[in-house]
């Protein structure tokens, strides 16, 4: 007798619908799984078998032949042990072929019959609402995560029999109530708990802070250390636009597949701030090499990816990077696939002037010579530095200094609200295309929204030439001055916006 299952094949951000095709016939006892399984699914074999039998079914000792179609994807994990297992009972018993038809069934099994969550739970509910499918059974443990997906119904129990007792029309089928998004967005945000207010001085970082996040541009901090570069770059997630609900299923599908959401974070609320340690490896940045699995890059999708001590990070990884931040994602090419993940980030880069962080100080004496300087300055290749939108110095500031400006400061709430004022331009802007930010526009985009009068043009040539600047931070002085412009609700580029831009670039002291 044969029986078909719906479930999904989930190779990280791409998923096809798989056929588990069953069969049992009356012959020698085997069980046998056929078409591009992996290590898992062959233990499946095992997990199901024991399984059944726990939950108080019998196994049938005969031939067993289990087809994943189509034989052309590569299928891993254990989101199969379910269909397996339904489709091995449904040749003894009579199930409810309309419901099983309509339905998709992603499970792990455990030895005793209980169903255990599973990860990309996320992605898969929106691929069987978007494949037309009316059910999708989920594991109890993943029911919140599942009913954020409106327009489909989530049936979440806890074992196998359960499952069964639906299928047999023993038990009535219990569909989960839908979750608001916007609701529980709302419901679950919670506040930074670092404010721009309480930074004192450093208005020049916070200006170039205020700019980054309003066009989504590259930054590069050069600073001694005690600048205060761990409380900027923790206050500068505070004043980053909310997120539309489109841009928080579309990063919390990246952080399900990698295993990052569970009952308790069934989504990512806030835009994410990914800093990394300059020990972490290349591989884990740019991907996971064992399984392919997103890496720091993708994972810091639609806003920073912070590179602390950017100096002492690998030559390769520093390399490496320039792709990602010029096409806003990252290709990995293996041996049987090709694996494209999301990486349109903000980055921003700090690091020391030289080894022991005094060079440019004007308190504490460097003990660096001038060959140790210039090897560790030697990563700063000139391809990597074209890529960078601004470049900022960050002094110290003394004790003194702190007690001498008791003002009241802009807090963080409201540079938002000018980072979100100037976003909205953007996004009126480019309605009609797939961009949002400026710093993602193209050459021809920047020919149409970026045109300069007469005066200014001669003005940006000029200092293109004195500061011995390529084409590329041409354009990108062009990307800034529009963010600049947009801050300040003008319609035109001026003199002040391009001089400002100008100022935030390095010539060739750099």
């Amino acid at each position: 007798m044969f029986i078909k299952v719906n479930s999904i094949a989930i190779n990280w951000l791409t998923w096809t619908q798989i056929d588990v095709e069953v069969d049992v016939s009356n012959w020698m006892p085997s069980f046998a799984v056929v078409w591009l399984w992996d290590t898992a699914i062959q233990e499946s074999r095992e997990r199901v078998r024991t399984a059944i039998k726990n939950s108080w079914y019998r196994f049938p000792w005969t031939r067993i032949t289990v087809n994943l179609a189509p034989a052309t994807i590569k299928k891993k994990w254990w989101f199969f042990d379910l269909p397996i297992a339904i489709g091995i009972f449904g040749n003894s018993f009579s199930l409810n072929k309309e419901l099983l038809n309509k339905s998709v069934f992603v499970w792990e099994l455990a030895l005793d019959g209980n169903l255990r969550g599973v990860s990309s739970i996320l992605p898969s509910v929106i691929f069987a609402r978007q494949a037309g499918f009316e059910y999708i059974f989920v594991p109890k443990e993943n029911e919140k995560e599942a009913s954020l997906i409106p327009w489909i119904k989530v049936v979440a129990e806890e074992t196998f029999d359960d499952v069964i007792k639906i299928l047999l029309w023993e038990k009535e089928i219990r569909v989960s109530e839908s979750v608001d998004i916007s609701s529980y967005i709302k419901e679950n945000l919670k506040e930074s708990r670092f404010d721009f207010k309480y930074i004192i001085w450093q208005e020049h970082a916070k200006r170039a802070l205020l700019i980054a996040a309003s066009g989504g541009h590259n930054m590069l901090m050069e600073w001694p250390p005690w600048s205060g570069k761990t409380m900027l770059s923790q206050a500068y997630a505070s004043i980053l636009p909310k997120l539309s609900i489109d841009e928080v299923i579309e990063i919390s599908k990246i952080y399900s597949v990698s295993w990052l959401l569970n009952d308790k974070k069934p989504l990512i609320f806030e835009r994410p701030f990914r800093k990394i340690h300059h020990t972490a490896s290349t591989i884990s940045i740019i991907w996971w090499w064992r399984d392919s699995k997103p890496g720091e890059i993708s994972l810091a999708h639609k806003w920073v990816l912070f590179l602390d001590e950017f100096l002492e990070f690998e030559a390769k990884l520093i390399e490496t990077l320039r792709q990602p931040i010029e096409d806003g994602e990252i290709t990995i090419n293996r041996v049987n696939s090709t694996y494209t993940y999301p990486a349109k980030f903000s980055l921003i880069w700090a690091f020391n002037p030289c080894p022991c962080g005094f060079f440019w100080d004007k308190e504490k004496l460097c003990t660096c010579n001038s060959s140790r300087i210039a090897k560790y300055r030697a990563r700063l290749s000139w391809p990597i530095l074209d890529r960078i939108d601004i470049f900022i110095n960050v002094p110290r500031v003394k004790i003194s200094e702190l007690e001498s400006k008791k003002v009241v400061k802009e807090s963080s709430e409201d540079l938002r609200k000018i980072v979100e004022k100037a976003i909205k331009i953007q996004q009126k802007r480019f309605q009609w295309t797939q961009k949002t930010y400026n710093s993602e526009m193209s050459n021809e985009d920047i020919e149409n929204y970026c045109k300069l009068w007469e005066k200014e043009n001669e003005f940006l040539k000029n200092a293109i030439e004195r500061l011995n600047l390529s084409t590329r931070a041409y354009f990108r002085i062009l990307k800034l001055a529009r963010t600049i412009a947009d801050i300040g609700d003008s319609e035109d580029i001026c003199l002040s916006h391009l001089a400002e831009a100008i100022g935030y670039r390095k010539g060739e002291e750099m």
